[in-house]
C-alpha cells in the first residue's frame, strides 16, 4: 500500500496546512503500519502553494525504520531541492492523454518525456529510486475513453527511464473492473508484468474498491490510497477524492489479505487531521468507525 494522503490529499486544501500538522499526520500514518507514505511534492509553490513547505516537512520528519518516504518532483530543479532535503525516493508523473498533459504540465507528452528522462537519470545516479505515475489511464474528461495501447505506450516510456514501478491513475474515476482487467492485460501483452504495476483509483462513480479487486485478481500487488479519502487532482475536471485508505484496509481484512496496517490507527489519524482542518472525513469506513466509536483517537 502506498499512502498518498499527505501529498495528493492535502494539495487540494484551500487553506495552508501548518507543517506541524503535516509532520504529525505523516508520522501517525507510518506508525499505523503503512509501508510507504508519500510526503510532499517539490513543485513550484506558485502552482501548488499548499506544498510550499516541502523542504521543512521532509527534513523535520521522524523517519520510521522500514518505511519509505517518496516525494514528487516535476523537473530537475525540483529534484535538486528534494535530494538536498534528504529524499531517497522520488516520483515523476506523466499523462496517458495529450490534452491532460497540456493542461496539467503545460507541455505535450513528448516535451514532458524530454524533461523527465534527465530527472530520472540524475535521481538514479544519486542513488534514489524512481517511481512513475501515469494519469488518465481509464478515461479523460476532454478526450473520453483512452485506448489501452496508448496507455501502454506512455507507460513504457516511464519504465524505460528507469522507474521501478508504474502507478496507473484513473484520475477522474470513470473506470470499471472490465476496463482495469483489459488495461493490465494490454501491459502484459506488451511484456510488462503485473508486478511492475500499481493502481491509483478515484471513487467518482463508486467503482474504486471494485477496480482494486479486479487489479488484485489480475496480479497487481501495489495499491495507492489516501487516508480519509482526501484529495483528487486540482487540474482535472470531475476528479473527486482518492480511494480511502480505510476503505481499502477494511476490504483487504475481509478478504484475509494481510496488509500490516492498523485500520483504527489510520482512521484516528484521518479524524484528527480533518478535525484540525474543520472538514468532514470523506471516506466511508472512516466515517462509519467514527460514528460507531463516537470519535477516533
Amino acid at each position: 500500500m502506498v499512502e498518498v494522503g499527505p501529498r495528493d490529499g492535502l494539495q487540494n486544501e484551500h487553506g495552508v496546512v501548518p507543517p506541524d500538522l503535516k509532520v504529525s499526520f505523516i508520522e501517525a500514518l507510518a506508525d499505523a503500519g503503512l509501508p510507504v507514505v508519500e510526503v510532499t511534492s517539490f513543485v513550484n509553490p506558485k502552482w501548488v502553494p499548499q506544498l510550499a513547505d516541502a523542504e521543512e516537512v521532509l527534513t523535520r520528519l521522524r523517519r520510521k525504520a522500514g518505511v519509505r518516504y517518496p516525494v514528487l518532483v516535476p523537473n530537475e530543479r525540483g529534484l535538486d531541492r528534494a535530494l538536498a532535503a534528504g529524499a531517497d525516493e522520488i516520483a515523476i508523473f506523466a499523462s496517458a492523454t495529450e490534452t491532460f498533459s497540456q493542461r496539467n504540465l503545460n507541455r505535450s507528452r513528448d516535451e514532458a518525456a524530454a524533461i523527465f528522462a534527465p530527472v530520472a537519470a540524475k535521481a538514479l545516479e544519486a542513488g534514489a529510486r524512481v517511481r512513475g505515475y501515469l494519469s488518465m489511464v481509464l478515461g479523460d474528461p476532454w478526450e473520453g475513453s483512452v485506448p489501452p495501447d496508448e496507455v501502454v505506450t506512455q507507460g513504457r516510456r516511464l519504465l524505460d527511464m528507469g522507474c521501478f514501478e508504474l502507478s496507473l491513475g484513473d484520475t477522474i474515476g470513470t473506470g470499471t473492473p472490465g476496463h482495469v482487467q483489459a488495461l493490465i492485460d494490454a501491459f502484459d501483452g506488451a511484456g510488462v508484468a503485473a508486478d511492475r504495476l500499481a493502481v491509483h483509483f478515484h471513487d467518482t462513480y463508486g467503482q474504486g474498491l471494485a477496480n482494486v479487486l479486479a487489479a488484485l485478481q489480475s496480479g497487481v500487488g501495489v495499491v495507492d490510497a489516501s487516508a480519509g479519502g482526501l484529495g483528487g487532482c486540482p487540474f482535472a475536471r470531475s476528479a473527486t477524492g482518492n480511494l480511502a485508505t480505510e476503505d481499502l484496509v477494511y476490504m483487504l481484512d475481509g478478504l484475509g489479505v494481510v496488509s500490516g496496517v492498523d485500520l483504527m490507527a489510520v482512521a484516528g489519524a484521518s479524524a484528527r487531521l480533518c478535525r484540525a482542518l474543520g472538514i468532514d472525513i470523506p471516506g466511508r469506513v472512516a466515517r462509519a468507525v467514527r460514528g460507531r466509536e463516537g470519535d477516533v483517537e
